[in-house]
């Protein structure tokens, strides 16, 4: 019997550049308001998060840009790829992460899109800082020594 291809509970997508580009401070995990090929979509595990963020519009939170490839097996009710998409979340949550992002050079990032247990389709978004140059060279600067005391430690015994 074949293996499955579908994705019924864990991780679609990743941003790994997110981590990357922005000094993650704070992160959060919303529901995310799906029609049905777009999570049929996502449980064959088609998603890109690289260009996407949230922002805060009228009384509730959207995810921009998005993108979901369209479902080949649906024929009639096709979903627009990179739609806006309205995040689950709680008013008070909402009105927080609102006011963070208010603030001079704050962005809340998409980082992961997955299933919970119960299968449910999940983003977890990061409220993070853009690096500059600078904070990023020296995040390679510590990256580095850290790896260069673990071959020390190795060697010296």
């Amino acid at each position: 019997m074949a293996k499955s291809t579908l994705i019924s509970h864990g991780t679609v997508a990743q941003n790994r550049k997110a981590r990357h580009d922005f000094a993650i401070e704070d992160t959060v995990e919303a529901g995310i308001v799906l029609t049905g090929s777009e999570v049929k979509s996502l449980r064959k595990g088609r998603c890109t998060l690289t260009e996407s963020f949230a922002q805060p519009e009228g009384d509730g939170l959207y995810l921009i840009n998005l993108h979901i490839p369209a479902y080949e097996g649906a024929s009639t009710f096709q979903h627009e790829e990179t739609r806006k998409r309205k995040l689950l979340l709680h008013k008070k949550e909402i009105g927080r992460l609102a006011a963070a992002v208010g603030r001079k050079g704050m962005t809340l990032v998409p980082l992961s899109i997955f299933f919970n247990a119960r299968g449910i389709a999940k983003v977890s978004l990061g409220l993070g800082k853009g690096k500059t140059h600078i904070d990023r060279r020296e995040d390679i600067k510590k990256r580095d020594w850290r790896r260069e005391q673990s071959r020390l430690m190795r060697d010296k015994g």
